[in-house]
């Protein structure tokens, strides 16, 4: 298994993938971290998972919702959702660049 990983690399193999917005470049059976990349005025189509996630926003401005509360996000962002809870990213005004971190790993 690998220990060291470059971000701008995984994302760079994200964007060759058309369409995709989120890879997964690690993945043990208590966590799995991928990135997720979101253009600006797009829309978050996620729902919610069934294991407890960490968002850490690399770059970017949006907003998010988790459950009934919201709040603007930017670089240095690190935000909770509660398995279970629905949450999404809305109103993009940059590029949104997130490491995500869910615990167990994320059912596939």
């Amino acid at each position: 298994m690998k220990a060291f990983y470059d971000l701008p690399t995984i994302i760079s193999a994200e964007r060759s993938q058309a369409g995709k917005l989120y890879k997964e470049f690690l993945r043990v059976p208590a966590l799995s971290v991928g990135v997720y990349v979101l253009p600006a005025g797009g829309a978050d189509p996620q729902k919610p998972h069934n294991e407890d996630e960490v968002y850490y926003v690399v770059r970017g401005r949006a907003h998010i919702r988790v459950g009934s509360e919201e709040q603007v996000v930017k670089a240095g962002s690190v935000i909770f959702v509660a398995a279970l809870v629905e949450h999404r990213f809305f109103d993009i005004s940059e590029e949104l660049e997130a490491l995500v971190f869910f615990a167990p790993a994320e059912s596939l």
